[in-house]
């Protein structure tokens, strides 16, 4: 036998002289066969080193053991870490990963979920893309039994499986901390409008400033489409304000790094004569001159492998229940605000 072959049921059986259907069941250990017949086949098929066809079973079980994964960028720190969780869950349970990425584009999130389905993957783990605001393409999987598990960046509806990051809860707990050690006037650079994430983060931010009894000055709220130049600009508006902030939060710690580009470029004295806050808490801002002051843990790794768990025992159900409205099954990842550096001592207020 050539060393590029691999092994099949049809070589056994021809090995042995008897029927593909015979080494079938004897590899299925079926009570018909004979136990010497069965011995022969399982020590051939040992000593050959075959493994059972793939396709073969997906047709008996209807599983094909694949779950599809599809995230907005595997370059940023966030994701990828969120990916080792999900693979790391998938492999607890002899399940393997198909990964795609939306480049956060609506479109390409389509083509990249259609894909997937046509490779008949078990489930989907899915982070939005920025821009995505209809849920069509996706709730369209339930008709070929495909269920879906949302995480990070979820839709709004509780009519999904979903984890996701308290992002309300920990955004009021950051303006809180900032205005508990004097910093008065906090901006906030929010992401993309259509994201789910950013109306948390938002809602957040109005709510942390209404406790402080304060009224809420719109023009200290700038928004970003994520890119640099995106960031720069709501920089460039929020320094060009009459009174500056004394703290800006940023919507992640890659919009923090852009927005303090921009300040040493304007030779603002970071941390000191600004305070910069995150979120996501990326182990990546600390190789930086100046990581926020503190940022708010989401635990990619975590929301990841809770996401896989949760598929698995949807997987795992029988039933209508998946599908149901009592279904649907959501997981909140509470968040850690993280200090990096300590309070500006030479602010000026």
């Amino acid at each position: 036998m050539s060393d590029h072959k691999l092994p099949t049921v049809k070589l056994i059986a021809k090995q042995l002289n008897v029927s593909v259907s015979t080494v079938s069941r004897a590899l299925s250990d079926h009570p018909r066969i004979g136990l010497r017949t069965k011995t022969r086949v399982q020590e051939l098929a040992k000593e050959l080193n075959y493994e059972p066809n793939a396709k073969a079973i997906f047709f008996k079980q209807r599983k094909t053991f694949i779950v599809g994964v599809i995230l907005p960028y595997i370059r940023e720190e966030f994701f990828s870490q969120a990916i080792s969780g999900i693979e790391a869950a998938a492999m607890e349970h002899n399940y393997t990963i198909l990964f795609g990425q939306s480049y956060d584009n609506p479109d390409r999130e389509r083509q990249v979920v259609e894909a997937m389905k046509k490779q008949r993957v078990d489930g989907l783990i899915i982070s939005l893309s920025k821009d995505t605001n209809k849920y069509d393409h996706l709730l369209a999987l339930e008709k070929f039994d495909i269920p879906v598990v949302y995480f990070d960046r979820v839709p709004v509806t509780d009519q999904v499986h979903k984890v996701y990051c308290d992002l309300y809860k920990g955004t009021t707990e950051m303006v809180n901390w900032l205005f508990n050690r004097g910093y008065r006037r906090v901006a906030f650079i929010n992401g993309p409008d259509k994201l789910p994430a950013s109306k948390e983060r938002m809602k957040g931010y109005l709510e942390g400033v209404s406790r402080q009894k304060l009224k809420i000055d719109m023009q200290m709220v700038e928004t970003t489409d994520l890119s640099r130049e995106s960031t720069h600009e709501a920089m460039r508006k929020l320094l060009a304000l009459k009174h500056r902030p004394h703290a800006i939060v940023s919507f992640n710690d890659y919009v923090h790094m852009d927005a303090v580009q921009y300040a040493e470029q304007q030779n603002i004295r970071i941390n000191k004569d600004i305070a910069f806050v995150s979120y996501a808490n990326l182990p990546i801002t600390g190789y930086t001159a100046f990581p926020p002051m503190a940022s708010i843990e989401q635990y990619p790794f975590g929301q990841g492998n809770k996401a896989m768990e949760l598929m698995i025992r949807i997987l795992n159900q029988k039933g209508d229940v998946v599908n149901g409205p009592l279904g649907y099954q959501h997981e909140k990842v509470e968040p850690t605000l993280v200090m990096h550096q300590p309070v500006a001592s030479n602010l000026k207020m």
